[in-house]
């Protein structure tokens, strides 16, 4: 363990066989969820592997839901075929809005969950390992005082090293400034981690690209440092985004880092660039879960 920093856990650390034990012993129900828009090419290799390897032939994950985020391909039907609980993004706590977002892909899958572990995975991978979930797992499985684990991996289509272009260019310089105790942090945007449900009920979710560095934010916030883990998960193969892709992107993040700091400028931010059109973003959120009345 580093000092200040998340504990980190090597790739492989964990053994799935022996996290079901652990599973049994702490009597935790564990979900696997997927946001999911427009990704009928994977998330059906994703579900069936996870269901094959951590379902059937290994009983670690109780469900795995996908939450089809107004998709126009056919995500819902070949995640239903793989095995998976498809949910309709729209479907779900209208109330609070029926707009596009991971955040709110991500959100609402904490509310048609059941489990008191909760792994989230992006649907977009390629040559997807379920060695994912398990090092997700294997720190809130084997250790009380692990709340939150956000996963790291190398990425060999991205370019450098490590987080990829808005991680370094964008995030990282912010967090560093704003966040110190999060920069020992190996990607802080990946879309992969898991949480336990008693924390993870009790945190907002921004809608949209801010999601994934928000949710590390407030989570160290609301638990302490020494309560996140970070857990090497070998190496993820997928899309490699444009420059002119990873604008908004980079705006989302920054704005959400400079809002979580208490210093966003006010109003929505808009990304003008030369021969594209513009581009309006603002910080949305969805509240806690804790919050709702679910009766």
């Amino acid at each position: 363990m580093t000092d200040r920093g998340a504990t980190s856990f090597p790739p492989r650390a964990f053994d799935p066989v022996a996290l079901v034990d652990a599973r049994r012993r702490t009597s935790s129900t564990i979900s696997v969820c997927l946001p999911a828009r427009n990704e009928g090419a994977t998330v059906g290799a994703q579900v069936a592997i996870i269901r094959e390897a951590l379902v059937e032939s290994v009983p670690l994950v109780d469900e795995i839901v996908v939450v089809d985020d107004h998709s126009t391909d056919d995500t819902a039907a070949v995640a239903a075929a793989a095995g998976a609980r498809v949910v309709d993004a729209s479907q779900v706590l209208p109330d609070h809005g029926q707009g596009h977002g991971k955040g709110e892909a991500l959100w609402k899958s904490l509310h048609e969950s059941t489990g008191d572990l909760v792994v989230w995975v992006d649907a977009d991978i390629v040559d997807f390992d379920p060695g994912f979930v398990v090092g997700l797992l294997g720190p809130l499985l084997t250790d009380a005082n692990i709340d939150f684990v956000k996963g790291h991996y190398h990425r060999p289509e991205a370019d450098g090293v490590g987080g990829g272009r808005v991680t370094e260019l964008c995030a990282r310089p912010l967090l560093a400034q704003f966040f110190p105790d999060l920069a020992t942090i190996a990607q802080p945007l990946a879309g992969e981690y898991a949480g336990r449900r008693s924390l993870l009920e009790h945190l907002p979710f921004v809608v949209g690209y801010g999601v994934d560095v928000a949710l590390l934010i407030d989570a160290a916030a609301a638990v302490g440092i020494d309560h996140v883990a970070q857990a090497d998960l070998g190496t993820r193969h997928h899309r490699n985004r444009t420059l002119a892709e990873l604008g908004p992107q980079a705006l989302a993040v920054s704005q959400t880092i400079l809002t979580r700091a208490g210093v966003a400028p006010p109003g929505p931010a808009i990304l003008r660039r030369p021969g594209l059109e513009p581009v309006t973003l603002a910080v949305h959120e969805r509240p806690p879960l804790s919050s709702l009345d679910r009766t």
